[in-house]
């Protein structure tokens, strides 16, 4: 595991984050139970656990794509639980990434089309979008494929095609579920490099939840969900 790089600016904090799902009328599931995190700019934070501890709830919720029953969350002094759900959409799609173990990139699309899309959203022009798609995809190593649909795309390929697709609006912090766990063991170590390479040379913040060893080596810090608690 590679040492703190000192920085210690806050840019996102979790507060007492609760979650819970009803099983039936009676009976809840409580998955977190009061979770308190702060996310450091620039570190690999890892989030490891036992499957069901409820590591995927929690970087939903830090990634505002799901809501808690209680608790609050930070980016510098805007509290993101308080935001409609419009306001919310654009804060997400303008300061965060996501990558997930299954790329979820849109099939009709190339490569670049895929690493476009929400650029533009934020009301880009096309020819602007096209020119940072470009620079991205040859910056994971594919810019001979950038006119490849991802059924004409290895797994690995695909990975770092969605890599290039988190990094299109220069989030702030991308979450990863899982990044290497469906690649074999040379795409898996290849998307750990690239990773690794994106937090030295771009100071890109990232959060992992992963059961990979080798992932967890280049993590700043870890931290384990246990019973719906981080220890």
């Amino acid at each position: 595991m590679t040492q703190s790089n000192g920085n210690e600016k806050i840019i996102l904090k979790a507060i007492d984050i609760k979650k819970s799902y009803s099983l039936d009328k009676n009976l809840k599931l409580e998955v977190l139970k009061g979770i308190s995190l702060e996310i450091f700019e620039g570190e690999i934070l890892e989030i490891i656990g036992a499957s069901g501890a409820g590591k995927s709830t929690l970087l939903h919720i830090l990634g505002t794509i799901d809501k808690p029953d209680e608790g609050e969350l930070y980016f510098d002094s805007i509290n993101l639980l308080k935001l409609k759900d419009e306001e919310i959409s654009k804060f997400r799609n303008q300061h965060i990434g996501f990558v997930f173990q299954f790329h979820h990139l849109l099939p009709e699309f190339t490569a670049l089309e895929n690493v476009v899309i929400p650029m533009m959203i934020t009301g880009k022009t096309f020819d602007e979008c096209k020119t940072r798609a470009m620079e991205l995809l040859d910056y994971v190593g594919l810019s001979h494929r950038l006119n490849h649909k991802p059924s004409e795309l290895s797994g690995g390929e695909l990975q770092r095609v969605a890599i290039a697709r988190a990094l299109a609006n220069n989030p702030k912090i991308i979450f990863a579920d899982e990044p290497t766990g469906n690649l074999d063991s040379k795409n898996s170590k290849a998307i750990i490099e690239l990773i690794k390479n994106l937090n030295q040379e771009l100071n890109q913040t990232f959060v992992i939840v992963t059961h990979n060893p080798d992932l967890v080596e280049i993590a700043n810090r870890v931290r384990e969900i246990i019973d719906g608690i981080v220890v």
